[in-house]
């Protein structure tokens, strides 16, 4: 007898469950997106135990007749194409005509289902693949399908699922994938007889978002919408500070379709490079239209990846509507003074500010000094002063390189009504307080400073390479020869940002000149660093990335540090600097730069709310 056989269609069915069946949630993804392919307004879902005793799907759509609800189950029948050319255009949620065989092949599965011009509905039964004939019966217009024991009979398959908080839990998240790109259905989920969520129809992204996550998400969310070259872009994105530890909080769809793509994934952290910090994700709810001939959606079984006919063109749109919008917000992070009553997700307290209690404590009663005592009694370190140029502070949209102002002429603190006066002061020599229209800020010097260095190194190195100087003495060091290999093969990085190196005997290297920004950094420290940076990487790393990480380390390097005391002139460029510089509010590493404080949060701590 020969070794191959022809498996028989319900162990067909069954494998190809393993694929597009995983648990009770998959089971929901596909009845949700076969009840908006039948045309469906409301949809109601009801879960017992997780999905795992019982899942219910019922439907106000075209419903199906007797001869379609036979077919329904056999595998690859559908109703969304006929042709091979029709896979070029899918406009549909289905259409591989898997989901109904697959979850019949692993679950007792019942269908009742009626068409609006018949006078009754029909109704069908499948116990992992063997199907019942279908028989009239009575039903609403519309279909129902209700999965019970979902992988009874494999239980090599339903030992795997988890608790039903668990699975419910994915079944919430494919819920709200759904609500989210269907804001014109009425959805309503519950779980064990108690309403979990319902959207209602007609309600707006944000309204549904705020349902779905919380109104404390939704109301910083920023909006934003774009379209041009055939695609139509809509997001919904979060400020820096907001992000997350997971990328749990990152929704792309395309065409009202939930998807997954590497591309606009980077495209969105690319985003917000330099705005946040590199281990967390930004938040972004993201809804892209284009025509259905310019992607593949039959990729993958789940539907979830796709394949673009231009992927650098969507990646380059994403990331040009975000970063606009991004560029054009003032992101500066809004403090409270801490209460005891938020959540590190709600609100940045002082103790996320400044490293321990006793220097909080010491911080605090500083402040209080500086808001409670006249200007005459203010601390020694604080200044006044008068820039004889202000500048013109770019808009939202310019250019990074816009000029520097010159450096601003001091004056005593007696000084003409007419003129343009700010106080300031310097507090444990790293943070500078400022006091503004609602309350005050806080600047963290060291982090504004590298943030200034970093957009200014960027600007002189998109008009050519940055401006070096000549070293008194040349500082030689020596080399690995991994590192004097990185270096040969990356003299024009080196000579872009500045630094002239040489020979200088064997394995040997000597710094001639080093960019005048880095004034502050040891040549041969930072030079060390970058050339272990170049190793690690291998050759493998990207061009672009690999040269703002070095930005990055040069900034720091230079920047002013924590613990510097600092004069009037230098603060009071500082302060100019971050007028005049973009993207201020958050430091390279995405460190937040400046803090703001309301006076009715500080009043409220020194019990003053009831003058």
């Amino acid at each position: 007898m020969g070794k191959i056989a022809v498996l028989d269609d319900n162990m067909i069915n069954m494998i190809a469950a393993g694929e597009v069946i995983e648990r009770p949630a998959s089971v929901v993804k596909e009845l949700l997106e076969n009840s908006i392919d039948a045309g469906a307004g409301k949809i109601t879902v009801e879960i017992e135990d997780g999905g795992r005793a019982m899942i219910r799907v019922i439907d106000d759509g075209g419903g199906m007749d007797a001869g379609d609800l036979a077919l329904a189950f056999e595998p690859h029948a559908t109703s969304k194409i006929r042709t091979s050319e029709d896979l070029g255009g899918i406009r549909t949620m289905g259409f591989r005509g898997e989901a109904l065989a697959s979850v019949g092949s692993v679950a007792k599965v019942t269908i009742i289902s009626r068409m609006a011009d018949s006078i009754g509905a029909h109704r069908i039964e499948i116990d992992c693949g063997q199907k019942s004939e279908v028989r009239p019966c009575s039903g609403d217009v519309g279909t129902t399908i209700e999965v019970r024991n979902l992988f009874y009979k494999l239980p090599a398959r339903r030992k795997f699922l988890r608790t039903p908080a668990t699975e419910m839990s994915h079944i919430t998240e494919h819920f709200s994938r759904i609500g989210l790109a269907h804001n014109s259905l009425d959805l309503t989920l519950r779980h064990n007889g108690k309403e979990v969520h319902r959207l209602l129809s007609g309600q707006g992204v944000a309204e549904r978002i705020a349902v779905l996550f919380g109104e404390a998400l939704a109301s910083d969310l920023l909006e934003t919408s774009r379209a041009e070259r055939g695609m139509q872009i809509q997001a919904f994105l979060a400020k820096p500070f907001a992000a997350r530890a997971s990328s749990k909080y990152q929704y792309l769809f395309l065409n009202r379709r939930f998807i997954r793509d590497k591309f606009i994934l980077h495209a969105v952290r690319e985003a917000y490079r330099g705005l946040m910090e590199p281990s967390k994700y930004p938040v972004v709810f993201l809804f892209m239209q284009m025509p259905p001939e310019n992607y593949d959606v039959n990729v993958h079984p789940t539907k979830v990846e796709v394949r673009f006919d231009n992927s650098n063109l969507v990646h380059s749109e994403v990331l040009a509507v975000l970063r606009d919008k991004l560029l054009s917000t003032n992101l500066d992070v809004g403090g409270m003074v801490p209460r005891g009553d938020f959540s590190a997700d709600e609100s940045l307290d002082l103790s996320t500010v400044f490293e321990s209690d006793s220097r909080k404590e010491r911080i605090q009663q500083a402040m209080k000094d500086f808001f409670d005592k006249p200007a005459s009694a203010q601390p020694q370190r604080t200044f006044s002063f008068k820039p004889t140029h202000s500048g013109p502070k770019p808009s939202a949209g310019s250019p990074v390189g816009v000029p520097l102002p010159d450096m601003p002429d001091f004056q005593p603190e007696s000084v003409s009504e007419n003129w343009l006066v700010k106080e300031f002061l310097q507090v444990h020599n790293s943070y500078i307080l400022l006091q503004s229209e609602e309350g005050f800020v806080v600047i963290d010097q060291h982090a504004l400073h590298e943030r200034i260095l970093y957009e200014q190194m960027c600007r002189r190195l998109r008009e050519g390479t940055l401006v070096s100087q000549r070293l008194l003495m040349p500082h030689s060091f020596e080399v690995t020869n991994a590192q004097l290999e990185v270096y040969e093969g990356q003299k024009d990085l080196f000579e872009k940002l500045g630094i002239e190196l040489e020979p200088f005997g064997p394995n040997t290297l000597a710094v001639q000149a080093f960019p005048a920004l880095l004034e502050k950094a040891e040549p041969v420290e930072f030079v060390k660093e970058m050339l272990d940076k170049l190793v690690e990487e291998g050759g493998q790393a990207d061009e672009e990335r690999l040269l703002h990480e070095i930005l990055d380390m040069a900034a720091c390097k230079a920047a002013i540090k924590a613990g510097q005391a600092l004069s009037a002139e230098e603060i009071a460029k500082l302060l100019k600097d971050k007028d005049i510089v973009q993207r201020t509010s958050r430091c390279p590493h995405g460190r937040p730069t400046t803090i703001t404080f309301s006076l009715k949060e500080l009043e409220k701590q020194f019990k003053r709310t009831g003058f």
